[in-house]
This record gives structure tokens, sequence and C-alpha cells, in this order.
């Protein structure tokens, strides 16, 4: 198959243009910077935020291959901190990596996979894309949107034999966590008293959690399946649990425990 993964420079991208390649596919991923290359990966220039480098992207694939069959919407950001205090440009470039570069990539890929009638796109969500994670609410936000998105793509293109599969990691141990963007400030933890410690313990958590080969290997997985489920979530147990316990608990009460887990209480 001919995948084509955005952002491949480290984290999930590396890890899965790493397995996807050893599994004996065609990858191309992009980046927005000079990285070390994976031999037998192809690499592009590319910034989900600039919609012409998009395009161009794209249009090299189809011109070396002539076709792409799976699309991996992974490249995305985090920022953190109070929704008060959160500037409006930090809040855009959060919807607009996030949210828009999965929007631009996919519009991008659709006419040449409706003209071949197959194609997969895989669209990387998080479980903060099912429930509203405090202190990262725009994170949650954008993957509120992404989503939504899904659910209706998913039913505007499978005529065409396009399949769309949401993928909600839970807390994996990657440089994600170090390039978030966070307002700690001193007038933010005076109005947020536990905002630091929420931060502190959430961040912790995916320092130690699992690794990004964990999730590409699952990945990997999916691309092989023939009739792959819309949704996966690839998390530990108890946050897998968290999911069905969200839609079978009053909504005060899972608050109330959601705080908890984040230290907000």
């Amino acid at each position: 198959m001919v995948i084509l993964i955005t952002g491949i420079s480290s984290g999930f991208g590396l890890a899965m243009a790493r397995q996807l390649s050893a599994d004996g596919h065609t990858v191309y991923g992009t980046v927005r910077r000079e990285v070390e290359q994976l031999p037998g990966v192809h690499y592009l220039r590319a910034d989900v935020r600039d919609t012409a480098s998009v395009q161009a992207a794209v249009e090299a694939v189809l011109q070396a291959e002539g076709r792409i069959d799976v699309l991996i919407n992974n490249a995305g950001m985090g920022i953190g901190g109070p929704v008060e205090f959160a500037p409006e440009d930090d809040v855009k470039l959060q919807m607009d990596t996030n949210f828009m570069g999965q929007v631009r990539f996919t519009q991008a890929v659709l006419p040449a996979m409706r003209k071949q009638g197959s194609g997969r796109i895989l669209c990387f969500s998080s479980i903060g894309g099912v429930m509203g994670l405090p202190f990262q609410g725009f994170y949650s936000a954008s993957k509120f949107a992404v989503e939504g998105f899904c659910e209706a793509l998913q039913i505007e293109v499978r005529r065409h034999g396009i399949q769309v599969i949401l993928i909600e990691p839970g807390d994996f141990s990657t440089g994600f966590t170090a390039a978030r963007i966070k307002q700690l400030s001193d007038e933010a933890a005076a109005a947020y008293p536990l905002l630091r410690q929420s931060v502190s313990s959430f961040e912790k958590d995916e320092q130690t959690g699992l690794k990004p080969e964990y999730l590409a290997k699952k990945i990997a997985k999916i691309v092989r399946c023939k009739h792959p489920k819309f949704r996966y979530v690839i998390a530990t147990f108890i946050q897998k649990l968290s999911i069905p316990v969200k839609r079978i608990l009053p909504a005060r009460t899972f608050v109330k425990v959601l705080s908890l887990f984040y230290s907000v209480k």
C-alpha cells in the first residue's frame, strides 16, 4: 500500500513510519524541518497549516505512485493551562494544527481516493476528544472537532469505497509533553491554585505512559485489517474503561471522577 503520514519527525509519526515501512508498505511522511531520515521512507516538506504545501505534498505522492491508499492524519500539538488565560493566538494555533490540518490533508486526498474507488483515512483524535480534560480545554476542543468531522465524513465517503477510522490514544511517552505550550503564570496559578499540580500530574502520566511503538503496531494491524472498525481506543485498561464509564455515570458524577483523576479536587 501507498501510505501518507503527516508529522513523522518524532513520536507517533516516526514510530508508524518505521513500522509500516518495515511491513513492506510504501511510506511517505511529512516534516516541517530537516530531520534524520529513516531508510526506505520518503520525506516531504509540508506544514499542515499551509494549504499550498499540503496540496504540493499530496501531488508529489500521486505523481510518484499514482495513488494513495492510506492517509494517516497524525500531526498535532497541544496547549495547556486555564481556558481563561489562553492567548487567542495559541487557541488559533491549536485549532489550525489539530483540526484544520486534518481537514486540509483529507480534502487534498479525497479526489484521488474517489477516482480510484478506495482508500482509508485514519484521523488521530484522543481520549481528550471524548471528554473535556481540565487545563487542556482547547486541546480537547480540537479533538472533539475531529470526532464530529469524522462521524460526518464516514457517511459521506463510504459509497466511494473510502473508509474513515478514528484513533483515540491515551497517555503515551513522546515528545508531545515537552513541546506543549503552557500558560502557568503566577497570575494563572493564583486564580487556579491547583493548576500547576494538575499539569504536573497529567504530564507525569504522559511521560510514564505507553511507548509509541505500541501504538505503531496497533496501527499496522488496522491498516492490514479488511474490515476495520470506525473507532479504536489505544490506551491503558483504565483509560479505555473511562469511556464507557462516562456513558453510564450521571454527568455530575463523572465530572467529580475526572476532577479527582486530574488532581483538580
